[in-house]
């Protein structure tokens, strides 16, 4: 089994690589952050700068070698950065600055990573690409408003992954695409607005991923192009 996992440095993505070492003796798994790792073993890691696209396609076609890869997982995402950058609670905390930022981290890039890394997956049998998405992109369920910049780029990746799916289902059809919604992860990402998670529901980063990998197991093609939360529901469009 052959692993891609893109933003191998932060909670989620850690947590998978882990749970992936320990179920499959045999798996090989190709890493990719912006910071430099310590070689381990089955793992191979590739530094890359997210913001060059040059880089991510050079890391995807050495990484690919002559085998192609069954799975691949976006675990990157932007909320906040500090005193610079926090989600917006009214439309007078809006800027251009601020959405070009973090649409480049949770809507650019992941897309980027889909145009070089789809042409790589296996197609003589299941491969899955995921991305983390989050229930926030979900227009139909927004009830309260705010965070616009990220909710916004995360409705663009799911439109993202919905077009591709659309696309790879007409050569592949063993390919799945998914959007994967891991539910309040304890992270750094996470870290500013746990209070106001509901008791029970602030999940660490190994539980979310091994309910996620549970999820990517049970999809079907019937299922490419959906967000799944990490109960195995689809979230709303």
């Amino acid at each position: 089994m052959k692993v891609g996992v893109i933003g191998s440095t932060g909670a989620i993505g850690t947590a998978f690589i882990k749970r992936l070492l320990a179920a499959h003796a045999d798996i090989e798994i190709h890493s990719f952050s912006s910071k430099k790792q310590r070689p381990a073993t089955h793992v191979i890691h590739h530094q890359i700068d997210y913001n060059c696209e040059d880089s991510i396609k050079a890391a995807a076609q050495q990484a690919y070698s002559d085998r192609g890869f069954d799975m691949v997982l976006v675990t990157t995402g932007l909320l906040h950065n500090g005193d610079a950058l926090q989600p917006e609670k009214s439309l007078r905390d809006l800027s251009a600055e601020k959405f070009q930022t973090v649409f480049q981290a949770n809507s650019i890039l992941p897309a980027l990573v889909a145009k070089h890394f789809l042409p790589l997956l296996r197609t003589d049998k299941r491969a899955v690409f995921a991305a983390l998405s989050a229930r926030v992109g979900s227009i139909s369920d927004n009830r309260l408003g705010g965070w616009y910049a990220y909710r916004a780029s995360k409705a663009a990746l799911n439109m993202i992954l919905k077009n591709a799916a659309i696309e790879m289902a007409r050569r592949h059809k063993k390919v799945i695409i998914l959007g994967l919604h891991p539910g309040t992860v304890d992270s750094d990402l996470s870290d500013p607005f746990q209070s106001n998670v509901q008791e029970g529901k602030l999940f660490t980063p190994d539980y979310a991923a091994q309910k996620l990998l549970h999820v990517i197991k049970n999809a079907s093609p019937n299922d490419s192009g959906k967000c799944l939360a990490w109960d195995g529901q689809e979230v709303e469009p």
